[in-house]
């Protein structure tokens, strides 16, 4: 199949960039979509061009270091990360837009790279919790309702790829945010610190230059993994609980 592809370059995060065709021709429907881009780059390089960059790790659906806009939608929009979307997804002939995470708290690298460090900080900020080297009992020996268990499991699949901040028109990393501190609000290992994680998260994510969170919902449309709304509200019922309680275990 012959496609064409609008790239975005940009040679570093202090030159303008701007979006470049390439004709790619012989590319076979079986392949994934990092694979299309690694057979466009091997032709750059035979003539001597610049490859496209781009980021990339496990291509098995796991990290979500993959992350890209493909025709204005995050991951391709096929409920699953870049590195699982196959060119059967596309018409022969077709046109494909390709662009990296576009947010003021994701500046461009180079061409489809961005720097997500902001999600490392937002974790670092609170995403733990209080147990001494050598005394954390197995996880299994502390028991969990189900509902609660089910719910945290839930978030504990994020992967921190961004799409839910690339869809969102307001730049927000909530439903990230969010699927950390329900994640541990839900379990018994989260009480101790559960009112002033969700307090010094949400800092560190405004601190950032993440957007407000307004409920359109985007980003629970894109997210591969699927974290559901529902966790922004339990991140806002816990944020506004903190404000008139100490640390300690509350009833979700």
């Amino acid at each position: 199949m012959k496609v064409t592809l609008r790239i975005w370059r940009q040679p570093n995060a202090k030159t303008a960039g701007k979006m470049v065709s390439y004709p790619l021709d012989g590319v076979s429907e079986d392949m994934s979509f990092l694979e299309m881009l690694d057979m466009l780059n091997e032709h750059l390089t035979e003539r001597n061009e610049e490859p496209v960059a781009f980021d990339h790790d496990c291509r098995e659906g796991i990290c979500g270091a993959c992350g890209v806009v493909i025709n204005g939608i995050a991951h391709g929009g096929q409920h699953t990360t870049t590195c699982q979307l196959h060119m059967r997804s596309f018409a022969d002939g077709a046109t494909i837009d390709i662009e990296p995470w576009k947010a003021g708290a994701f500046p461009v690298i180079k061409d489809l790279v961005v720097d997500r460090g902001a999600f490392d900080r937002i974790i670092q900020a609170g995403g733990f919790i209080s147990a001494n080297t050598g005394s954390a009992p197995d996880a299994h020996a502390t028991p969990a309702p189900k509902r609660e268990a089910d719910v945290a499991f839930d978030n504990a699949t994020c992967i921190g790829c961004g799409a839910c901040v690339a869809a969102c028109p307001n730049g927000s990393a909530m439903l990230f945010t969010s699927a950390k501190i329900t994640h541990l609000a839900m379990l018994p290992q989260g009480q101790p610190e559960r009112y002033s994680r969700v307090k010094s998260m949400v800092a560190q994510h405004d601190d950032e230059g993440f957007g407000a969170c307004t409920n359109i919902g985007e980003c629970a449309q894109v997210c591969p993994k699927g974290i559901p709304l529902s966790s922004i509200s339990q991140l806002n019922r816990d944020l506004i609980k903190s404000l008139f309680k100490g640390d300690g275990k509350e009833e979700a």
